[in-house]
């Protein structure tokens, strides 16, 4: 009873006292196995070694250094240009180009905060000139960078497969539905917005103007194909696909486009390194907290409660999508994975949920949690974008909230819209 008090209630402690995630993480479970008995140092260092070796933890640096170097003005701006070219005709057309682009960035980066502080910073600045409320640009924005964690490829999902044993090629081909669906859903309010606002659209594209569009924008389009039709095809495993990513950004953005200097590039590598050695110390962390809380039978009991409360799928996961999405309010996507992947995995086992439709549920509750307050880093990335206070921008952001939970129910409810794909292309 003690081990399982200071797991949890040491946890909830220091990080409510401000204590670093990675550390609050490591000293919980370090005091829950020195309250247990038989503590050895050997333990605590093999188990959080043993985390780190894991061959799918590759991808994770290597995605942070692809986006970080697509994430330049000029492709940016290349992929901006060329979603308006396509979509600029529809009502609030530059704000639909902003969904478009998102969901195109999404094919590269991964991460939704990429997606808000760097192709973001262009959409708010195009939108605001063509007199789009500043507001609704921010909310847009905001919301349209959600979509990145969920169509492929993924940081988080590349973090719950390392959690579940789940194949990262599956679940990356598990998003594209529900990626593709987000922005629809987003597109179709936008266009309720435009007659609110009276937004202003562009004329009907010729066939030479989309061409002429295609053109530029074509290297940096052909990264998610080249990326997904990769590992499709088995050319390259989820891993590898980092790092031809890696090589074909640099390639475009040093050699192709000459958009980064030598400068540039040392200042790329030094923050994906810092980033790097922020998500080591957390999944080292994370990998003995769990170890811990397995140990002292806690999975067990959470996963009995749970079944002993409805052994429906649908009930199973509408409980603990209720509980992700208080705990996306508080905690990082990556970091709640990594916590509580471990517990509800086994749950899902037990109730016969596909695991693949599991994590990108799981992954759309926590991203839907990066745009709610208090602490959804998104609201805070996109204050600091946009110049606009916190407060106007979580209410702006409130009502893009909506489309999201539709899509999350649409896929509670109808599982086939994330396992069909995977299943077809990969067999199941």
């Amino acid at each position: 009873m003690i081990v399982i008090l200071i797991i949890s209630l040491g946890l909830i402690i220091l990080l409510l006292i401000g204590l670093p995630v990675a550390m609050a993480l490591a000293l919980s479970a370090l005091g829950a196995i020195f309250a247990g008995g038989g503590f050895h140092f050997s333990v605590l260092s093999q188990k959080m070694q043993f985390g780190l070796q894991n061959y799918i933890l590759l991808s994770i640096p290597l995605f942070i250094l692809a986006a970080k170097l697509m994430n330049t003005g000029k492709i940016t701006e290349k992929i901006f240009d060329f979603a308006n070219t396509l979509v600029g005709f529809l009502p609030g057309g530059l704000a639909q180009a902003n969904v478009l682009a998102s969901l195109i960035f999404a094919g590269m980066s991964g991460a939704a905060v990429a997606d808000a502080s760097g192709l973001g910073q262009i959409e708010l600045e195009a939108m605001t000139k063509n007199g789009y409320p500043k507001k609704l640009s921010t909310a847009i924005t905001a919301a349209s960078s959600t979509i990145g964690p969920i169509f492929p490829p993924s940081i988080p999902m590349v973090a719950f497969s390392f959690v579940s044993g789940v194949s990262v090629g599956r679940l990356f081909w598990g998003g594209v539905v529900p990626g593709i669906i987000m922005a629809i859903s987003l597109m179709i309010m936008l266009v309720f917005y435009a007659k609110k606002y009276n937004l202003p659209r562009q004329q009907f594209p010729t066939f030479a103007i989309v061409l002429r569009g295609f053109t530029e924008a074509l290297l940096p389009l052909l990264t998610p194909v080249i990326l997904l039709g990769g590992i499709w095809s088995g050319v390259f495993t989820p891993t590898e696909a980092a790092a031809v990513a890696v090589l074909y950004a640099l390639i475009i953005s040093v050699f192709v486009m000459r958009v980064l200097s030598s400068k540039n590039l040392v200042s790329i590598f030094i923050e994906t390194a810092q980033e790097t050695a922020v998500i080591g110390f957390l999944v080292a962390a994370s990998s003995l907290y769990g170890w811990v809380i397995m140990r002292a039978g806690i999975t067990n009991k959470i996963g009995e409660c749970i079944i002993s409360m409805s052994q429906n799928p649908f009930h199973i996961l509408l409980i603990i999508s209720v509980f992700l999405l208080v705990i996306g309010c508080f905690i990082d996507s990556t970091v709640a994975i990594f916590i509580f992947g471990p517990i509800f995995v086994p749950v899902i086992t037990m109730a016969g949920i596909d695991p693949v439709h599991f994590g990108v549920v799981m992954v759309l509750n926590l991203m839907i949690g990066l745009l709610t307050p208090p602490f959804g880093i998104i609201l805070f990335v996109m204050t600091k974008v946009s110049g606009l206070k916190y407060e106007e921008v979580v209410k702006a952001t409130f009502p893009f909230l909506i489309p999201l939970f539709v899509v999350l129910i649409l896929i509670v409810i109808f599982p086939g819209l994330v396992t069909a794909l995977p299943n077809f292309l990969m067999g199941g």
